[in-house]
């Protein structure tokens, strides 16, 4: 399921499971309830008036980890009202970067996000200290960094199984206006 290039696709594995179990029609409520509330939220974003640019990742070892324009968490960005600044990349896996190039395609990005276990508090602070060039961003310098901590949250343990809840995570900090009330549960902005 992981190699699943869209949202909804990771989450319809339920189905799959659901008839080893012999619990086939539970799974397919399930899975219809997902699909409802996704495409739902997913409309809600579909006519928003800006569309904010979003990169993703870090450099680790010197490389700049990201996921290409065809993958599903683009297609997550896309569907909660952002541009991916990859979405031009026909790939739908891993992609592997440098600084100097993420900088020049995503340094006037308006948001940032992150997913990490960073042990202890992650602050802007923090995430200076990581690399120093992180802060000539303007994701960075006007406090657009969305971030998840997997130490507190089992993102990819139980994220495919809830896309419409990162999808309201997302458009709640792209758009907050669409979702005021909304308590996010991965991803908030950072401090």
């Amino acid at each position: 399921g992981y190699k699943e290039m869209t949202p909804l696709g990771q989450a319809e594995w339920i189905k799959f499971i659901g008839l080893f179990i012999g619990q086939e029609k539970e799974a397919n409520e399930k899975f219809a309830a997902i699909e409802k509330h996704y495409n739902d939220l997913k409309q809600l974003a579909a006519d928003v008036k800006k569309r904010p640019v979003v990169f993703s990742g870090e450099i680790r070892g010197g490389n700049w980890y990201a996921v290409g324009g065809k993958s599903f968490l683009a297609e997550l960005f896309r569907d909660a009202g952002a541009d991916y600044f990859l979405k031009d990349d026909p790939r739908s896996g891993g992609v592997t970067l440098d600084f100097e190039t993420v900088y020049s395609q995503a340094e006037s990005a308006d948001y940032w996000r992150i997913v990490n276990s960073y042990d202890g508090t992650f602050s802007y602070d923090a995430l200076k200290s990581l690399d120093p060039r992180y802060a000539d961003f303007r994701a960075f310098r006007d406090k657009g960094v969305i971030y998840c901590n997997m130490r507190e949250q089992p993102f990819y343990e139980s994220m495919p199984m809830e896309p419409e809840i990162v999808l309201e995570d997302l458009i709640h900090a792209f758009h907050p206006d669409l979702l005021p009330d909304y308590q996010p549960k991965y991803y908030a902005r950072l401090q």
